[in-house]
């Protein structure tokens, strides 16, 4: 009889690592990386702060890149860090080719770019094509020089409806509450015209039937592609073309990012010449540089638009992210996302949390069906069990995955932020998202004590919970079981296996109700979402697993909410 718990990590690498940086850039210069990437989100506001004003920055993150190194991740994807009034977290930009002084320069970026590429480290930055900030130059000459600006056509302007043009020119509704309508005062001070945000008022769409949009776009690509940039998750991908004449809804039942059907602002099929012609930009730099989509689109099938040759490289998979811990649900959304992405030749993608959606820690600790954004902490103990044992089944899967900062310490979401330090917009409007994604953003610990457990010199700019250095790097980092060394563990071994990774299918294996088992080559995976023990083969040798595993005469009793690697060579 055998037993295993958590499988303890190789001792943890520092800066004068056994694996030198050139293997690692070595590794890292492989055909096809993206592939089977494991790419982390770095929230830059909330990661590391290096000048104590409480607010994360890019020196901090550069110097948090070892740390991302050892962890054994493939790429780092940045959260917009544009100079930006920061009315939607940095996703309201004012200029596109200017870093925001609260995170550093464009000198603070370069080095940045440099010193991850030293380290065999990519980088992704976001890209907000669908809208930009109310602060733009072009949006703010728009207004100055009044009706029949040629700014304005650049935007979506439209006179109102009513006897005095007092109402909206349509019924849409903005997806943080509201209407996706504000009337403009014009520059005689008399009510005017209406533009249109998909988003917060702040975040005026960009109408890209202009050609204007297009070119600047094409510009600011080739602006970071110079600059070294390994790629661009495009946000809202799914949202910059609306139908033409911008039709009424006529219902509002999707609202929601990821409803449905497809709607008049949302998933248009016009959004796939654009990126036609961004994917012949990026084909003309070396070093394959990748596009990936954060598209919520009603279906796996229609995601798989986004990833045709000619078009972007990855596209979040969210209907696997929405999905709870469950066998049946779990095998159906895999099978449909591996059947829809192989005929046209993308990977996969699997993601679990990231800023917009409560983290998968405390989802999981909570009953089924209540969404992504989650205000009840839950059970924390079956919560972070579960998040565990999602995580190996995850990194298991064919394709490339995603991790979001913080996970790898098991952090819950902060659901009991005071009212009066939120600052996400959606919180201040009605109807729209729930308004809490500030409890997935709170600073993460690195350090035991400190004013910030770590984070800075300085305080954080949301409010750290009491306890929250017991989750640091520094108490997990060694400790054989830990969350941190699970991740790493898993890291490595996924990149040992040659049968992980990269792929388009999974062999089922005959499971108990409620187990989900495959096969992939000579490497095994069973996850039990159940919340009891069950009996399976033991199937080789075992590589990790997320919780208690004990073999007898051939077979494993595997503890409940937990998965288990095996290689059978």
């Amino acid at each position: 009889m055998s037993q295993h718990s958590a499988a303890p990590a190789p001792t943890p690498t520092t800066d004068s690592a056994v694996a030198t940086v050139a293997t690692v850039a070595t590794v890292a210069r492989r055909r096809d990386w993206w592939r089977d990437a494991v790419i982390y989100q770095v929230y830059p506001r909330s990661f590391a702060d290096s000048n104590g004003d409480g607010m994360g920055d890019l020196e901090g993150i550069r110097s948090r890149l070892p740390y991302l190194r050892d962890l054994g991740v493939d790429a780092v994807w940045l959260s917009p860090f544009y100079a930006s009034p920061q009315a939607d977290a940095g996703y309201d930009v004012a200029d596109y080719r200017a870093v925001d002084p609260m995170f550093g320069t464009l000198l603070d970026a370069d080095a940045l770019i440099r010193d991850a590429h030293a380290l065999g480290l990519r980088i992704i930055v976001d890209l907000v094509p669908n809208h930009s900030s109310d602060q733009h130059e072009w949006f703010k000459r728009a207004l100055a020089e009044g009706p029949g600006s040629p700014l304005r056509e650049r935007y979506h302007f439209r006179p109102g409806k009513g006897e005095n043009g007092e109402l909206p020119p349509n019924d849409w509704e903005s997806i943080f509450g509201g209407p996706a309508w504000t009337r403009v005062t014009e520059p005689d001070g008399t009510p005017g015209e209406w533009y249109l945000h998909l988003f917060a008022p702040e975040q005026p769409d960009f109408n890209w039937e202009h050609p204007a949009v297009g070119d600047e776009f094409r510009s600011i690509l080739r602006f970071w592609l110079d600059m070294g940039v390994d790629g661009f998750r495009i946000d809202v991908a799914h949202g910059m073309v609306k139908a033409e004449g911008l039709p009424d809804l006529g219902s509002h039942d999707e609202l929601r990012l990821l409803g449905n059907d497809v709607t008049p602002f949302f998933d248009q099929d016009g959004v796939h010449d654009i990126y036609r012609q961004w994917r012949l930009i990026l084909d003309e730099y070396s070093g394959e540089r990748i596009f990936v989509a954060e598209a919520w689109t009603p279906t796996v099938e229609r995601t798989a638009n986004y990833v045709r040759p000619d078009e972007l490289h990855q596209a979040f998979n969210f209907q696997y992210l929405a999905t709870h811990w469950d066998a049946a649900e779990l095998r159906e959304v895999v099978d449909r996302t591996l059947d829809s992405m192989r005929p046209v030749g993308a990977p996969a993608t699997w993601v679990l949390s990231n800023h917009d959606v409560t983290r998968h820690a405390t989802r999981f600790a909570n009953p089924a069906g209540l969404g992504t954004q989650i205000r009840e902490a839950g059970d924390r103990e079956l919560g972070l069990r579960r998040a565990r044992a999602a995580t190996l089944l995850m990194l298991a899967l064919p394709g490339s995955a995603y991790v979001y900062q913080g996970e790898e310490l098991g952090l819950p979401d902060v659901v009991d932020l005071p009212d009066e330090v939120r600052q996400d917009p959606a919180y201040f409007r009605g109807a729209g998202q729930d308004g809490f994604r500030d409890g997935c953003r709170v600073p993460i610990p690195w350090t035991r004590e400190g004013s910030s457990y770590g984070f800075g010199d300085g305080g954080s700019w949301l409010p750290q919970p009491e306890g929250w250095g017991e989750l640091s790097v520094e108490a997990q980092t060694g400790v054989p079981g830990s969350t941190l060394e699970m991740y790493r563990s898993a890291l490595a071994v996924r990149r040992e296996q040659a049968d992980l990774g990269a792929g388009d299918a999974v062999e089922w294996l005959t499971a108990p109700e409620g187990v989900l088992a495959f096969r992939r080559g000579d490497f095994v995976c069973v996850a039990n979402t159940t919340g009891a023990p069950v009996t399976v083969p033991a199937y080789g040798r075992v590589l990790i697993t997320s919780g208690e595993v004990e073999e007898t005469g051939g077979e494993a009793l595997v503890a409940a909410d937990t998965t288990v690697w095996w290689t059978t060579a």
